[in-house]
Order: C-alpha cells, then structure tokens, then sequence
C-alpha cells in the first residue's frame, strides 16, 4: 500500500512549532492516524491509541498514571474515549510551556470538542482532515482554490489531466485512502464496512437509540439530495423518521465530518429570499453507493450527472482549503426569481462568482448570472465556470473557463 502525501502535513507541522497541543479531527479512515504516524518517523514521539480497551481504562481511571506512562512528546489516538485526560494535559503544558508535545487525533467531536474548548482553549490547535482531495490522489501543486489567471496556470503543473469518463470515474471511486491508495479493490465492500462500523460504533456512542437500518435509510435520502436545498421534510418521509430526527441525525453527519453546507450568500444590499443551505458530502464514493449507483459509465449517462458533478466540485474546493487549515467562505446564491450561482466565494474583500456545468464548451449565456452579484456591497471580481473543456480558457476578460481536473 502507498503513502499518500496529505496537504495538511505542512500544517500539522507548522502549528507543532507554535502550540503545545495539535488536535485532527475527522470521520473514520480518512487517514488521521496513517498521516501523523508518518511524520513522527525518525522522532522521539511516542504512540499510543485508546482504541485499546486496558489503555483506555487507565486513561479514564488514572489519567497521571497515563500520562507519566506515555510520556510527551507522544500522539495519543482516539482521544474522544477518555477527555479524563484533558485537565492533567492542560497541567503539564503549563508547567512545561514546550510547544508540539501532544499530537491528539479524534473521530467524534461532540463531547470532544467541548472538553477540548472547556479544558484546553487558547493551547490547541484544531485542525480538520477530511477524505482525500484529487490533488492528493492524483498529484500537482496543491493550494486554496482561487478564480486568479496566474493562480490557475501555476495549478496546472504536475496534475493529471482528465476527460469526461476520467471525471465520473473519480467521482464514482470516491477520495478515501484506502480505495485510493490500492490498499482495498472492491469499492461495494469497502463502503459496506465502513457504513457497518460507522453506524454501529461512532454514530452509537452518540445516541444508544438509534435504528441502525433506519439511520442507514436516512443517510441514503441525505446522500440522494447531495447538492440540493436541504428539505428536512422530504429526507424525514423518505427515511420514515420524524423531521426532529432528521434534523439530530443531520446535525449527527455535518459534526462527524461526513457532510458540510452551503448557506445561501446575502447581504444588505441584496434581495434575500431562500435561507436554507445546500447539502454536501465530502466523499462522493459513499453518495454514489448509498444511491445504488454501480459503476461509473451508468453515472455519467444518469440522470443525476450533473447534481453529482457539481456536488464533487465544491466538495473538492473546499477539501483545497481545509487541507491548508483554513476555513473557506463559500456560498450559493438564490434569489425570489429561482435565479441562482451555483457557488460564491468571498475573499479579500470581493466576490468570484463561479457556474458549475458537464459542458464542454460554455458560452456567455452561463455568466449573465453573474450580474445579481453587482448590487451587493461587497465587489464582484472575476468569475469562472467550472466545466468539462479540457484546458483552462476564458469566456471573456473577466470570467475564466476552468477544466475540472484543476480544481
């Protein structure tokens, strides 16, 4: 099985020089455990994982004994299990004031983040890992995706470029390292497993009550509504649960990081009408399974080719950000005439407006859109569309053609 470079390495080991205590957080098997364990080769720093039951106990039951057992700099694993721990990391880091001495990685963040914030503010860095992106699976320079010619052309160099099939097949494979990495070959089997354990172990430390085949119905009508309007109504009939379930359980994903939104831009200046946000997955491997889809070729001539696309686009531009430790300011725009951007970014003050589409060859019709950005107070910059054409172009001086493999 190979490595595969993460983005946010540089990040962890940036954040190790300036804070006592570095935290990834993440879903399950996106590689949190595999990327640390790799950059503490050759290094002192120890390993240990509360995954391991006697561990666990001792961290829970005696926490001093733990920490003198497992002495820093060390990477404890799977830290959620004993937040016991928090008040005597706290201790040590103020007695000592080294910088980087714990590397703590978590999978679920409710009671973690709260112990986090309660036991460790101002001493911790939090960073998030999500599933691979394509730079990391198919290589080239990596950085925050940006509407900026110089920007665009740098982004080229290294990355494998990819056709229509090429794009679908991406999609439909999914962005976990396992798959990705050639550690597993059967996709079907892969992402029933990790359902399986999923389900079974992280989303039942939240909640004992929940309905394994219910949850597993409700994740499918969530999944089938990637890109969509989220409609709490529609994905509570189709799943057979309440809305007030539906909103926990959807609550349950976005905080274990298997989907994030999009919120509808706005501002004074603009007529706002639609306030819910999209939803999104980050993986696209887990949507296509969960929607039954069974191979690449039948999902690009399906009917949903181009929710999925546009749902894999801005899943993969905002993985470009968070693999640098940022958080991205993304948005959608909708106004009262159902006229809408597929997605706005904000950044230093102005807006780039960017279209989504299977096209291979857009034309100026796509980017009249555009125009609703012009009474916002904020400026609109440049725009671009984000399509199928192979190579970078441009509509017009103002509005880039992006090829989907640079995202």
């Amino acid at each position: 099985m190979k490595y595969i470079k993460r983005n946010l390495e540089d990040v962890v080991m940036q954040t190790t020089k300036e804070y006592p205590i570095v935290l990834i957080t993440g879903p399950r098997q996106v590689g949190k455990t595999t990327m640390l364990q790799k950059l503490m080769e050759g290094t002192k720093r120890s390993y240990v994982t509360l995954d391991d039951l006697n561990e666990r106990s001792l961290a829970k039951t005696d926490p001093e004994l733990f920490l003198q057992l497992h002495k820093p700099p060390v990477l404890i694993d799977e830290v959620q299990y004993a937040p016991e721990l928090f008040p005597y990391i706290k201790i040590y880091v103020d007695r000592t004031h080294a910088q980087g001495e714990f590397w703590l990685t978590g999978s679920q963040v409710f009671g973690l983040m709260r112990g986090v914030q309660e036991s460790l503010a101002g001493r911790v860095a939090v960073l998030s890992l999500t599933s691979l992106s394509q730079s990391e699976i198919y290589g080239g320079l990596a950085a925050p995706f940006q509407v900026d010619l110089e920007a665009l052309i740098e982004r080229e160099t290294g990355r494998e470029k990819a056709d229509v099939s090429a794009i679908f097949n991406r999609i439909y494979e999914g962005s976990m390292p396992a798959l990705a990495s050639g550690a597993v070959s059967n996709h079907s089997i892969f992402y029933n497993s990790y359902l399986n354990t999923y389900i079974e172990r992280d989303v039942r430390e939240l909640s004992d009550a929940i309905d394994s085949l219910k949850f597993l119905r409700f994740m499918t009508a969530a999944a089938a509504r990637s890109g969509q309007i989220v409609n709490v109504a529609d994905i509570a009939r189709d799943a057979e649960i309440s809305q007030i379930q539906a909103r926990d359980w959807l609550n349950i994903l976005e905080t274990l990081g298997i989907i994030f939104y999009l919120h509808p831009y706005s501002n004074n200046m603009l007529k706002r009408l639609v306030k819910k946000p999209k939803l999104y997955f980050y993986d696209m491997g887990l949507v296509c399974h969960l929607t039954k889809w069974t191979s690449a070729e039948t999902l690009e001539s399906g009917a949903m080719n181009g929710a999925f696309l546009e749902s894999y686009v801005v899943s993969e531009i905002r993985k470009s950000y968070l693999g640098y430790g940022v958080e991205p300011y993304m948005y959608y725009y909708r106004d009262k005439d159902a006229k809408e951007i597929d997605l706005v970014l904000e950044h230093d003050g102005v807006l780039n407006p960017i279209e989504i589409k299977k096209s291979s060859n857009p034309g100026t019709e796509l980017v009249k859109v555009f125009r609703l950005l012009d009474r916002s107070s904020t400026p609109r910059s440049k725009g671009a569309v984000i399509c199928m054409k192979p190579d970078i172009g441009a509509i017009d001086r103002d509005n880039y053609i992006v090829p989907v493999w640079l995202v």
